[in-house]
């Protein structure tokens, strides 16, 4: 069967929905059109530039009827850079489409019944991100750029400030870029694999105004290492760690395995609530603290603790929601596949002297079922896993295993709602979810989910 549209057609369509990527969704006759820029419950004029068998794309000419939520987009990057996708629709009508995003998510994918609340948002939903990882390169005049990508692409687009990211994170994207030449430092390109400078990574610590630089380098030696610190220093008075990582490898990847201290401490320390964390080059640490918390503090009010209960928090990462939930557990044993990861819960459970936690390297699901046996149940199991979700075979250790509570803390809705129903499916209900806006002016969701074993 055929499109009903063909390409170069011209039609006046509603706007239903939005796309993960941010597009707008139009329907002729059932088929799909995925439109850039439109918003929901818009009528527009758009010209057809591809279809396919299922779905088709289409640029928008004209917005016949906006969106009441529709307002200018306060970025000057925002059509060109693929950072943020909604800085054109009101904040108000953001956290609106996430609560639908997420109930619609849940019944068609998961037939979850559960009630969803309103979405927990930011007062101030800019400057929120406390980590920035900035690509550097040169154009093909030969002059230095910095930024971050085109939606889709390896395509840096060149700019001096970012308004999700902190004032250190923009004070070295427009400074370090023109201190570059007279350092001598040449940029990296990564089409014909030459340079020295890849990316340069800044870490903000919220609480304690520590800074950490990390420039990514494509060699250990480098000659203009001196003058590098000195241009930071000068740039970034509070700067209180520069770090070198160096990665040599043809790769899109960020970091390479090994990380030198080039200037000051080896870490930063930062603070969700009442929990100090050591941060490293490489630590994984959630880039918008104030959210966290907010996420953290709903996870362990559905755990409901009352100082007498065991938890398990399976990929426990550096051990942040572990910690979290040790303030009022009896005890919580933390598992992780990545050593380091574990390496750093533990020195970070040390450095807020807990004494009823334990972390162990390995996958969950091999090492949770070792635990049963060994007789450490947990009351209360807690899963805060990767956007694939929860492996498999973790979700059928609950299932064996059948502790009392589950709370599942979730990056990705469509996989939430697709491992609660394999939870429901085995013996649990869904109590409640909780969407919590970690990432203001993107399509992304995070939620927080309490399941009870009927």
């Amino acid at each position: 069967m055929s499109a009903p549209v063909k390409k170069n057609d011209q039609l006046t369509v509603y706007i239903e929905d939005l796309t993960h990527d941010g597009n707008g969704v139009a329907k002729v006759d059932g088929y799909p059109l995925f439109i850039q820029g439109a918003l929901p419950n818009e009528t527009a004029e758009i010209h057809v530039l591809k279809t396919l068998k299922n779905y088709g794309f289409a640029k928008m000419i004209e917005i016949i009827k906006p969106s009441p939520d529709r307002v200018d987009a306060p970025c000057d990057y925002f059509k060109q850079c693929g950072g943020c996708q909604l800085q054109h629709l009101s904040y108000e009508g953001q956290l609106k489409w996430k609560e639908n995003m997420v109930r619609n998510v849940m019944q068609r994918l998961g037939k979850i019944d559960a009630p969803i609340l309103p979405v927990k948002g930011m007062e101030e939903p800019w400057q929120y991100r406390n980590k920035a990882q900035i690509p550097f390169s040169t154009n093909d005049a030969g002059q230095v750029i910095a930024g971050f990508y085109k939606t889709k692409s390896h395509t840096i687009v060149d700019m001096d400030r970012c308004l999700i990211q902190t004032g250190e994170a923009d004070a070295i994207l427009s400074g370090l870029k023109k201190e570059l030449t007279s350092i001598g430092i040449q940029p990296y390109n990564e089409a014909s694999h030459e340079g020295m400078l890849r990316h340069v990574v800044i870490r903000t610590a919220r609480a304690t105004g520590e800074v950490m630089v990390v420039l990514v380098t494509k060699k250990k030696k480098f000659s203009q290492k001196d003058a590098a610190v000195a241009s930071i220093l000068k740039l970034l008075p509070n700067v209180t760690s520069i770090m070198q990582n160096i990665n040599s490898d043809k790769t899109n990847v960020i970091f390479g395995d090994e990380t030198i201290n080039l200037w000051g401490n080896d870490v930063i320390i930062d603070s969700i609530g009442d929990v100090r964390f050591e941060i490293s080059a490489r630590s994984f640490y959630q880039v918008n603290p104030q959210q966290t918390e907010v996420l953290y503090k709903q996870a362990l009010d559905y755990a409901d603790l009352q100082g007498h209960e065991r938890v398990i928090d399976a990929y426990c990462g550096i051990g942040t929601i572990s910690l979290f939930l040790a303030q009022k557990a009896k005890a919580v044993m933390g598992v992780e596949i990545v050593p380091q990861a574990i390496e750093d819960a533990k020195r970070n459970a040390e450095l807020n002297g807990f004494t009823n936690t334990y972390f162990e390297a390995g996958p969950a699901e091999e090492v949770i079922p070792r635990w049963y046996k060994e007789g450490k149940e947990a009351d209360v199991l807690v899963v805060d896993p990767p956007r694939k979700g929860c492996d498999e075979a973790l979700l059928q250790t609950i299932l064996e295993q059948r502790p009392k509570r589950v709370v599942y803390v979730s990056c990705n809705p469509a996989t939430l709602a697709r491992d609660l129903r394999i939870l429901e499916d085995g013996g649990y209900k869904t109590q409640e979810i909780q969407p919590v806006d970690m990432f203001p002016h993107s399509t992304h969701c995070e939620a927080v989910a309490w399941l009870e074993l009927v």
